[in-house]
């Protein structure tokens, strides 16, 4: 459940872009911040290029790295599936998706941050694709 793979930049002809997750302060904790900017090259790329990974399901996202005067970079993220311009967004696909996501960042932080946090979380919450 943790397959995501980053890629490079698709073609984005008859493609549309669908917000699926926006956060508005990537530096909460700084290890998180240090993780894109490793992952994604921001100490070279920055503002320039956004990311690009594919998830478990195949769908492909864009990741937008935020930038604010008198902050650290980034200090946001939005993630944006990239889906057939005419397709309907598959709800249960970008959910799985995204826990992948997140689960891919917390391997990637290490530290105190653990997987199985998360997964536990999770079940409180009793996320259907955790059964």
């Amino acid at each position: 459940m943790t397959k995501v793979e980053v890629i490079e930049k698709p073609s984005l002809d008859g493609k549309r872009a669908a917000l699926v997750l926006a956060e508005d302060r990537v530096g909460h904790y700084p290890e998180f911040r240090e993780f894109f900017i490793r992952r994604f090259s921001l100490d070279t790329n920055g503002l320039s290029k956004s990311g690009y990974i594919r998830g478990p399901s195949g769908t492909i996202y864009s990741l937008v790295f935020i930038g604010r005067s008198g902050e650290p970079f980034p200090d946001g993220l939005e993630i944006y599936a990239l889906v057939d311009a005419l397709d309907p967004l598959n709800e249960e696909d970008v959910d799985t998706d995204l826990w992948a996501f997140l689960r891919w960042m917390i391997l990637g932080v290490g530290g105190e941050w653990k997987v199985e946090d998360l997964d536990a979380t999770g079940r409180l919450y009793q996320l259907p694709f955790l059964s």
